[in-house]
């Protein structure tokens, strides 16, 4: 093992290494509070069987899937050496900030499209196309033409394939790139895929987003982008009927889509292709890299001392287990950088700063009665079957979650939402308190339909810790606590609290 690439709620990326085959492998695990629900491992396995189904150099491959010691399932995938869209052309990074030229732009998403189609023709749906999902990596090029950079889609969107063994109710996408029907909750199909990489093709043409949503709420209806900026009316029309607000108005298909945009482009621009024999984008020689093989001697060689821990939380213990299964069959590997990430950035605008906002899940209960709108990180752990009111000892619905199972403890670093319903026909006048925070705020009250007292204590272990009780109803009332890192992420997740059916 070498060290952890990433972690999101669900699975944590490894770059492991090979020393038979010589070469980096990128390892996906699934998270260990996952452990022990079956119906979860194969939900996880079924990511790497879609992709292992796909015959695409533009879709990220599988190589191998298993088990470690302690039943957790992995996948070996793919090393993305050059990273990310996201990362390409953030102007915060390293060497980021540059925009594609016209041609690197077709280029783009005439591969991102292709693996899309890939997709869509073996009856896979992507769901969550994004800069952050689009993987960059070093392949050797025709005789004499050296190396060339390829495109290629990443992460299926497992936390959408996770939602009916967690009992939540969960929408997946990025705001400023999900279909509205998507997210609206309804059954997507091929064409919200569409609509993806139509805002996708809008950002690479302008260097500026189509939509800057923060929710998903906003997704779900969205106006009209504004005019693609620096490209002709027969540019513009192209996308606008991809991003068009009802699936029965947009493209055939994906293929049909990216072609009219290819003849548009050129028709005003002239043919971009940069040859067969030249690299549609430039190497970037500081971009990830795997580093030295172990036995090499080199600067990526992790001493014993310094090897990571795997999520078991035993020293290589993931990499003893690889080092047994020699069944990979291909030496040449590459890495899904971040596709797993609970959080992820996306390039806003070409020449202004980057906007980073957590890719969002709407959670609720068994019953559909709460919902609210939370970090993807925080659905890690979740609970929504209700639970039994102290005033009456009746069930009410109730929905958990968090980032780890202890998170409502007092010593806990860790984040989350509780809500649940009780009876009541009055505001409380004491509030709970949290002896562990170093501040607490008077509380403050809002009148109207539905009055509210709230409390915010600062200085906690984890951040901020939000109480709030909410009178839904003349005999309801609703419970909320919020635990976050700051103020701003507990303000969104107690704006997106509904209640349904009461």
């Amino acid at each position: 093992m070498r060290r952890r690439l990433g972690s999101g709620a669900f699975a944590t990326v490894w770059l492991a290494y090979d020393e038979q085959l010589d070469s980096p492998v990128a390892v996906k695990v699934l998270a260990e509070n996952w452990a022990d629900d079956g119906q979860v491992h194969r939900r996880f396995l079924e990511e790497g069987r879609y992709l292992r189904r796909v015959e695409s150099p533009h879709v990220v491959p599988v190589y191998d899937a298993g088990e470690l010691p302690d039943g957790r399932p992995y996948l070996v995938m793919a090393y993305a050496d050059q990273g990310t869209l996201a990362a390409r052309y953030d102007p915060s990074q390293p060497g980021g900030g540059t925009p594609p030229t016209p041609g690197q732009a077709l280029a783009v998403l005439r591969q991102v499209g292709s693996g899309l189609q890939a997709l869509h023709d073996r009856g896979v749906l992507h769901r969550d196309v994004k800069p952050a999902n689009v993987l960059f990596r070093t392949v050797e090029g025709p005789a004499g033409g050296g190396a060339q950079v390829r495109a290629m889609l990443g992460d299926l969107g497992l936390g959408k394939a996770l939602d009916v063994s967690s009992r939540l109710t969960m929408i997946a996408g990025t705001p400023s790139y999900v279909a509205p029907e998507q997210a609206q909750a309804e059954s997507p199909d091929a064409r919200a895929d569409q609509y993806s990489l139509g805002a996708l093709a809008y950002l690479l043409l302008s260097g500026r987003p189509a939509f800057r949503f923060t929710s998903l709420q906003q997704a779900a209806d969205p106006a009209p982008p504004d005019p693609l900026p620096g490209q002709p009316a027969e540019v513009d029309a192209v996308v606008r009927r991809a991003l068009a607000r009802d699936p029965d108005d947009r493209w055939p298909d994906v293929t049909t889509f990216v072609e009219a945009v290819e003849a548009a482009v050129e028709q005003t621009a002239g043919p971009l292709d940069e040859g067969p024999t030249l690299p549609w984008l430039p190497l970037d020689p500081d971009a990830t890299r795997a580093g030295a093989g172990p036995t090499s001697g080199g600067r990526g060689v992790t001493s014993a001392s310094e090897e990571p821990r795997d999520p078991a939380g035993s020293r290589g213990s993931l990499r003893s287990h690889l080092d047994q299964r020699r069944t990979w069959p291909y030496a040449a590997a590459s890495l899904v950088l971040g596709a797993v990430a609970a959080t992820g950035a996306f390039l806003v605008a070409r020449d202004l700063a980057t906007e980073r906002l957590p890719d969002l899940a709407v959670v609720a209960d068994a019953s559909g009665t709460l919902e609210a709108e939370v970090p993807g990180e925080w659905t890690a752990v979740s609970g929504g079957d209700g639970w039994t009111a102290p005033q009456d000892e009746a069930g009410y619905p109730a929905l958990s979650v968090g980032t780890v199972r202890d998170w409502t403890a007092e010593t806990s670093t860790g984040h989350g939402v509780f809500l649940a319903l009780m009876p009541g026909s009055d505001l409380p006048d004491r509030m709970p308190g949290h002896p562990e925070c170093d501040t607490r705020q008077a509380p403050y009250s809002e009148s109207g339909s539905q009055p509210s007292r709230t409390v915010v204590h600062s200085g906690c272990p984890g951040g901020v810790t939000v109480e709030r009780v909410v009178q839904v109803a003349a005999d309801r009332l609703l419970w909320v606590q919020v635990r976050s890192l700051d103020t701003a992420t507990a303000n969104r997740v107690l704006d997106s609290v509904t209640t349904r059916g009461i």
